[in-house]
């Protein structure tokens, strides 16, 4: 049973027949979501954009102005900043070879897998096919271009690791 959401407000949102909300979600204003999966007690901020085949889990945050594409699979309780932006393409093009236009057809999406309890800071770029580990902080502006280990804290472009956390979430260093 698809339980409604709760809206900060009824117009202004887009919301495709297709989504499927679990209970508690909260949506802003200016949401446009279709064909993915939002799971319990999460929250969705004002202009996000998440996009058919990605699952969020439950209880996160995506805050606003954040774009999360096709292939993109978060797990539970992962906080995502201001202006996240997410790539599915490793080879993006306007047109093919013979220059038409390309279409879905002309490109395979590239998965990004985001692990329980991750944060991934304001205005980060995470480009395709790789791994935040669990309970990693990917720094504010930062372009993750490679997997993040599990409790690393990274940050710049690109993304390096500055050092490690205990399973505590304290320091290590």
């Amino acid at each position: 049973m698809r339980e409604e959401p709760r809206v900060d407000g009824e117009e202004y949102r887009c919301i495709a027949a297709d989504v499927v909300l679990g209970r508690g979600v909260r949506l802003s204003k200016f949401v446009n979501l279709y064909g993915c999966s939002i799971g319990d007690d999460t929250g969705i901020g004002a202009f996000v954009e998440i996009q058919k085949n990605v699952t969020v889990g439950r209880r996160c945050k995506i805050s606003s102005h954040s774009f999360i594409c096709e292939g993109v699979i978060i797990e539970d309780r992962v906080f995502i900043g201001h202006g996240v932006t997410f790539v599915n393409d490793l080879y993006p093009r306007a047109t093919t070879h013979t220059g038409e236009l390309q279409t879905e057809k002309d490109w395979t999406v590239q998965p990004t897998h985001v692990r329980a309890g991750a944060s991934i800071g304001s205005g980060a770029t995470i480009l395709a096919n790789v791994e935040i580990g669990e309970n990693a902080i990917v720094g504010a502006a930062s372009v993750v271009t490679r997997d993040v280990p599990a409790n690393a804290i990274v940050a710049g472009n690109p993304a390096r690791v500055l050092r490690q956390l205990t399973p505590n979430g304290r320091s290590a260093a």
